[in-house]
């Protein structure tokens, strides 16, 4: 089967990396794969070359002139089925489908936050998914707010599917260095930007007092923006950071492509995200049997019901502080045993092979 995958870019993110996971599944199961996007952002060019994806650009800055082009590249490719993720190229593959197409179309809904989804924008691009064959979330919660917001989507037509784990390199470290006394490490992969709220975390270290700080380190793996693009809530946090020396505790990285070799020498893997799809970070270190501190947003607290205390409001610094000092309250066994117990969950949910199956039935294959 010739199947198209459509995507902003390759570039370091949640989405792109999930839809390259896909892309090289499909491939390994002797369909004829290719790429296309309209930016270029070549971070995981080298995995999809590699696997023999063939990867066309249209960079195109005039928005109209791009949506045409896509169409046409769409139109003449003579596809048998497109998967697309995230909402613009999503409406672009469902433009390029009227008025008749011949190809099956499955749109993935990557991001479960209904303030952003409200926004006129994206409204319109939601009333588009009546022009796919499936819309596909990786999350139950994503799939409620599409459907509240564009009520004419059948239910039949909605799917969720969670995100693709790879077991082989995301596995626990059997020979992990216990802390003896050192503070506790959160590892974070996430870009610095609004929705990954740097501000509220800094909101809840402020609550904490100094020996409590003494006790904890944030290493926060990901894209910092240029200081003249940072938005005002994270400009605020990292003003914060400076201002009350918090730099011994939160520390910045650039993104890792072997982000996994730093998971297994942490304590835990956190989010404090305002809204997310079904976040990668979280469920990557679930499969390292890591326990997860982090925002009780998407799908998480029902996947994390075993350990809610290490779950909170995102939007409350208290609630934070709270979760974050009974993270640190634990003790190694009780910190392992949340872990074993990740891992078993991540196993059942997440399992590459079953998810790509699920995609290529939707697809038609």
């Amino acid at each position: 089967m010739k199947i198209l995958c459509v995507i902003d870019s390759l570039g370091q993110g949640g989405a792109q990396r999930q839809l390259v996971e896909l892309a090289t599944g499909f491939k390994e199961k002797g369909h004829h794969v290719s790429f296309l996007t309209y930016h270029h952002i070549p971070f995981f060019n080298d995995v999809v070359e590699k696997a023999g994806i063939l990867i066309t650009c249209i960079e195109e800055k005039n928005y109209l002139r791009r949506l045409f082009r896509m169409r046409r590249f769409i139109r003449r490719g003579g596809y048998d089925a497109v998967l697309s993720f995230l909402e613009r190229a999503s409406f672009i593959c469902e433009f390029a489908g009227l008025p008749r197409r011949r190809w099956r179309l499955v749109v993935g809904e990557r991001n479960a936050g209904a303030e952003v989804k409200r926004k006129p924008v994206m409204r319109f691009f939601l009333l588009f998914h009546l022009f796919a064959d499936y819309v596909v979330a990786n999350s139950a919660a994503n799939i409620r707010i599409i459907r509240s917001l564009n009520p004419l989507l059948r239910a039949d037509r909605c799917r969720v599917i969670y995100n693709i784990v790879d077991f082989d390199r995301w596995k626990p470290d059997l020979n992990g260095t216990p802390r003896n006394g050192s503070p506790l490490r959160i590892l974070v992969a996430a870009r610095v930007d609004h929705q990954k709220n740097l501000k509220g975390l800094t909101d809840a270290l402020a609550l904490m007092d100094p020996e409590e700080l003494e006790r904890i380190r944030i290493d926060w793996y990901g894209r910092m923006p240029e200081e003249e693009k940072l938005d005002p809530s994270t400009r605020e946090a990292l003003a914060a950071i400076r201002a009350n020396g918090l730099g011994k505790v939160v520390r910045f990285y650039p993104p890792a492509p072997d982000i996994e070799k730093q998971v297994s020498q942490a304590d835990a893997v956190g989010l404090f995200s305002l809204y997310e799809g079904f976040p990668n970070s979280i469920i990557e270190g679930m499969a390292m049997g890591k326990p997860a501190f982090c925002s009780a947003v998407s799908d998480v607290p029902e996947l994390l019901s075993h350990e809610p205390e290490l779950l909170f409001d995102p939007e409350d610094p208290r609630s934070i502080a709270r979760a974050l000092r009974h993270l640190v309250g634990m003790d190694p066994d009780r910190l392992a045993l949340i872990g074993r117990e990740n891992g078993r969950i991540a196993r059942k949910w997440f399992h590459r092979e079953n998810i790509i199956n699920e995609y290529l039935e939707l697809l038609g294959a």
